[in-house]
């Protein structure tokens, strides 16, 4: 094996993206970031929207979901009444004081327009942001942190999950920790006679050594930010196949918010989920996928509350590829569908209300006949993120959001 190449391994088995892009060094120079902090939570195998923030006040919704569909607030398993309409899955009742105030919204009928079904393509489009388009090189996360007022430092863009994901992957530097569980052991390299032999030979190379002390470093970083102040350990779950089950996402989440408050150079971080594919059993008020929305739910209001004054500088985005139909199928379950539900959480947020182009579930409003129509591209709503939040300009947008038809939500979910 040559060193090139048993360099890329170790930094990939590492968790470390080098950047050997054109302008990679360009992109990994030092700077201090902005302190607007962006979290992105991606829910994989399609989380069920309409019983997420379920239409309870439509009279259609229990006669398509006579078994899994939610009862109306105030009785035994009901949803949480949001605005009269629109009521919030019980399982979720931690969020409850972000709603009350304001700094929870949901944009509903939101999504990728690509209408493939399948999650491999469906998560790769909304990781890349050019839905239909398969040969994207990048995901938008990098070409954001690369677009930003600075420069992309190693550990400005942080993931939490097995593997590098997709939405990651760029030119622009960016560090992933396989699971919070193992993100304060030492690696190979933290072992005194091996670093000692791969500084010898790469420190000073000519071409490689950057990327070497960029990976070596944003290691340092993340593995001091990862040590609480205080020394108090929490148990953590490791991750399974793929992503993980939500159950360890507030172990999860604490430690996040440890790491973006010891680190101030942490602005962009991304963790991915899984469990949400429920074609069976689903539940209503309870079951299934209550059993999944407890832990995310508890997970992100723990971020919130651990982040501290940090979190009104932070906005946190949970997604997913696509979601299910409107009618539950004969195994008490719900199919792939189409139009989800996006949520945002954080001091910048226009909490407190519903958006999105909403037109009810009766047969004649649903897509194909069968679920929720995508009236949001999920762009459209990233950009505004990246707009009012983040403080990109026209030109960052385009870059970031390539063949986008509408830069612009019609609405303002994200404050100024």
């Amino acid at each position: 094996m040559h060193r090139r190449d048993f360099l890329n391994a170790l930094a990939l088995g590492a968790g470390i993206v080098l950047p050997l892009g054109p302008h990679a060094w360009a992109a990994t120079a030092s700077a201090a970031p902005t302190r607007r902090k962006l979290v992105v939570v991606m829910l994989r195998g399609a989380v069920d929207g309409l019983n997420v923030v379920a239409p309870v006040g439509d009279e259609n919704y229990l006669r398509l979901r006579p078994t899994i569909g939610l009862a109306a607030p105030g009785m035994e398993g009901g949803a949480l009444d949001l605005d009269g309409y629109f009521g919030l899955h019980p399982a979720l009742s931690s969020l409850q004081p972000l709603w009350q105030h304001k700094k929870l919204a949901f944009v509903h009928a939101s999504g990728s327009p690509d209408a493939t079904r399948s999650h491999f393509d469906a998560q790769d489009y909304m990781e890349s942001a050019t839905p239909g388009r398969k040969n994207t090189p990048d995901g938008w996360m990098n070409r954001l942190v690369a677009a930003l007022p600075g420069s992309a430092t190693p550990s400005r863009l942080l993931g939490i999950g097995p593997v590098m994901p997709r939405i990651l992957a760029g030119t622009a530097a960016a560090v992933n920790l396989p699971n919070v569980a193992s993100a304060a052991k030492a690696d190979v390299l933290d072992r005194p006679e091996v670093a000692a032999a791969f500084d010898a030979l790469y420190g000073g190379h000519p071409r490689f050594g950057r990327a070497y002390a960029d990976g070596r470093t944003a290691h340092r970083e993340v593995m001091d930010a990862a040590i609480e102040k205080d020394h108090e350990s929490a148990p953590m779950m490791a991750a399974d196949r793929g992503a993980p089950l939500p159950n360890g996402f507030p172990d999860d989440a604490a430690r996040l918010a440890t790491l973006m408050r010891n680190d101030p150079r942490i602005q962009l971080a991304f963790v991915a989920l899984g469990g949400w594919d429920t074609h069976a059993g689903q539940g209503a008020g309870s079951g299934q996928l209550a059993n999944r929305l407890a832990p995310l739910g508890q997970g992100l209001a723990l971020l919130a509350e651990r982040l501290g004054p940090l979190f009104d500088d932070t906005l946190v985005i949970v997604m997913s590829e696509f979601g299910r139909t409107a009618r539950e199928n004969g195994n008490g379950g719900t199919d792939h569908g189409h139009g989800n539900v996006m949520w945002l959480l954080g001091g910048s947020v226009n909490g407190g209300k519903v958006y999105g182009e909403w037109e009810g579930v009766s047969d004649a409003a649903l897509n194909e006949g069968r679920d929720l129509p995508v009236n949001t591209d999920f762009r459209s709503v990233l950009a505004q993120v990246s707009e009012r939040h983040l403080l990109l300009g026209d030109k960052q947008l385009t870059q970031v959001f390539p063949a986008m038809p509408q830069r612009t939500a019609a609405f303002q979910v994200v404050r100024g």
